[in-house]
């Protein structure tokens, strides 16, 4: 047999070949994860120091990959933060700076129509799309997540729910795409099962999920099966605030079992963090050793438990000390999922892999910085300038001072400087919120 009656076969076997590389390629594209705990404490957590509780689910995401000792939130309360991580920029840029008024009063209020979601983008490269949990960016149809990016979203849109009653929040129902849902599971629960069903059915091909529990979000209700897992704790308030955050921890722990029996763990990133600072009076959450606690830009406010793994990317173990925000993990799914580097042009986050796998030892920001209301704050390096609700502009000096205690400001008055001179830059870029708040805010 001469060349000429082989090409055939040759041509044949060589577009096999180009069809397995793509196919291969296609296949090397990771599944994204995102999960979001809601008002959790900073110590509450084992691998952040907790003694009352054990979390091995969620500890083994840091275990396996990364954990953040200096993880922020762009915002001290729960919708900026999510505005934040849908958009991976700073959400005073587009008015988002404030919770929007309760569910009743809402009006035309959401995550604006101008700004691009994380799951649009994604959907965009190829992905299946599914949120399950709280959504808290809108609660008009045109806000929904089914027309956010998602392709498949089971969870309420506003900022709290009953975890036992779901047809108790008639403004606020329980919803799968835009149509009412009634059940009695408990919330958390159903929450995770959407969330592996998902994986499930969507293994073949890559996926994104977003997962924002409300655990452990008030109202404190629990059932009596994590209950009972703390037979020793006397402070009932306590013990309701841990079993709640235990059925979280199982949560994370049926997704990641779901994904190791898939033989999807090594092509998954799994991005965990809490949305902002406990509200210690209200549930008991614990925010020490950090100073404030939800609703303040001192650190128990916007420094929140944060971790991330990926098998084989990411080495395991590790401890990252420099600041990162949850502005960062929008484009470190980007740059995942393949996007080139023109996507985080307009971002105000940056892509984590670098830093955390050890190619770039610099820090990812320069500056970090906050606008609440009548409150601020800026951090620069181990420094950071506070301007609370009430009193004077202070400076601390973080690598010694985690819980803000002592007032740097007249002995440094050139850091001091330097730092307002920055905030006042990153602040004349802003715009005013779009809305006020109605009251004092439950969320």
């Amino acid at each position: 047999m001469n060349f000429l009656t082989r090409a055939p076969q040759f041509l044949f076997a060589f577009l096999l070949a180009t069809l397995a590389s793509l196919s291969s390629g296609a296949a090397k594209k990771p599944n994204i994860i995102i999960i979001v705990a809601d008002d959790l404490g900073y110590a509450d957590l084992g691998c952040q120091g907790a003694k009352d509780v054990k979390t091995p689910n969620i500890d083994s995401i840091a275990k396996n990959g990364v954990r953040f000792t200096d993880g922020y939130v762009s915002c001290p309360v729960c919708s900026p933060t999510r505005a934040g991580l849908m958009t991976g920029k700073y959400q005073e840029r587009f008015g988002h700076e404030l919770n929007p008024p309760p569910p009743a009063l809402t009006g035309d209020i959401g995550l604006s129509l101008n700004e691009k979601t994380i799951a649009e983008k994604l959907k965009a490269a190829g992905y299946a799309t599914g949120m399950f949990g709280k959504w808290h960016l809108g609660m008009k149809a045109k806000y929904n997540p089914t027309r956010r990016g998602f392709d498949e979203y089971f969870g309420f849109l506003g900022g709290m729910h009953d975890y036992l009653d779901w047809a108790g929040d008639i403004p606020n129902p329980v919803v799968r795409g835009t149509n009412h849902v009634s059940g009695k599971d408990y919330l958390t629960d159903t929450f995770t099962r959407e969330a592996v069903s998902f994986i499930d059915r969507h293994k073949d091909k890559p996926f994104f999920i977003y997962l924002p529990y409300n655990a452990v979000h008030s109202p404190l209700e629990t059932i009596a099966r994590y209950k009972k897992r703390f037979p020793n704790m006397k402070d009932g308030k306590r013990k309701t605030y841990l079993a709640m955050l235990a059925a979280l921890d199982d949560g994370v722990g049926d997704v990641l079992n779901k994904l190791r029996d898939s033989g999807l763990e090594e092509n998954t990133l799994v991005i965990w963090f809490s949305d902002n600072g406990g509200p210690t009076k209200q549930t008991t959450s614990r925010n020490d050793p950090l100073r404030g606690v939800k609703g303040q830009v001192w650190e128990g406010g916007i420094r929140t438990p944060a971790m991330m793994q990926w098998k084989g990317k990411i080495p395991a173990g590790q401890v990252y000390t420099k600041p990162v925000i949850q502005l960062d993990y929008h484009a470190t799914a980007l740059l995942a999922a393949g996007a080139g580097k023109d996507a985080l042009k307009d971002l105000d986050g940056v892509d984590l892999l670098p830093f955390v796998t050890g190619t770039n030892t610099g820090a990812p920001h320069e500056f970090l910085y906050w606008r609440y209301g009548k409150q601020w704050a800026i951090r620069g390096g181990h420094y950071k300038l506070t301007h609370p609700q009430s009193g004077k502009t202070q400076l601390f000096d973080l690598s010694n001072d985690i819980g803000e205690q002592q007032d740097l400001s007249a002995e440094k008055p050139d850091v001091v400087t330097k730092l307002q001179s920055a905030w006042d830059e990153w602040n004349k870029h802003l715009i005013p919120p779009a809305w006020t708040h109605a009251g004092p805010s439950k969320e």
